[in-house]
């Protein structure tokens, strides 16, 4: 029998580089540094995963970069987990490796793709995530609290934010 975490069993700490540095989940989960940002610290992550992809791509297979992105959200899961909870907030806004990796997901499926529709890409994930519409906001309320459960729901809003940029972008495609 498992119970949910409501609450972290640690009192809140706020992340910086100290913090970051001192366990190797915390530099995941706080996207090395881009997590950091004094303002808008997703959309600072999310544009490290956009630049960070376009190196990815150059240097790996097809099958490596889905294999990158499956073992990425298998590790960010734990390093959100980690991460959050000694931070003692279910989901801090610092941990941004939920879109560095929503991002690679989105990118690697548009593949091959210019300039214009991956900034459109990274426009309409960004509204997606921010203002989080109706299965956006479904998926932030989905898995809350502190644990496995609460580490997965931090990823998970941002995956489905993911498919509604890329159903918006097929939509675009199609009409």
């Amino acid at each position: 029998m498992s119970a949910v975490l409501t609450h972290s069993p640690h009192p809140p700490v706020r992340a910086n580089a100290a913090f970051m540095l001192s366990h190797p989940a915390h530099a995941i989960a706080l996207g090395f540094g881009s997590g950091l940002s004094p303002k808008a610290p997703g959309t600072v992550g999310s544009l490290w995963g956009w630049a960070s992809w376009l190196l990815i791509q150059q240097q790996f297979s097809i099958s490596s970069q889905a294999l990158i992105i499956a073992c990425a959200v298998l590790m960010g899961w734990w390093a959100c987990t980690v991460t959050a909870r000694r931070m003692g907030i279910s989901d801090p806004g610092a941990i941004v490796w939920d879109e560095i990796v929503a991002m690679w997901l989105i990118l690697f499926m548009l593949a091959p793709s210019g300039f214009a529709t991956q900034l459109a890409a990274f426009v309409l994930f960004r509204f997606f995530d921010a203002v989080k519409p109706g299965p956006v906001a479904w998926a932030d309320r989905l898995f809350k609290g502190f644990g496995w459960r609460g580490g997965w729901g931090i990823l998970w809003d941002d995956l489905v934010a993911a498919f509604c940029t890329l159903l918006v972008i097929a939509l675009w495609r199609i009409w």
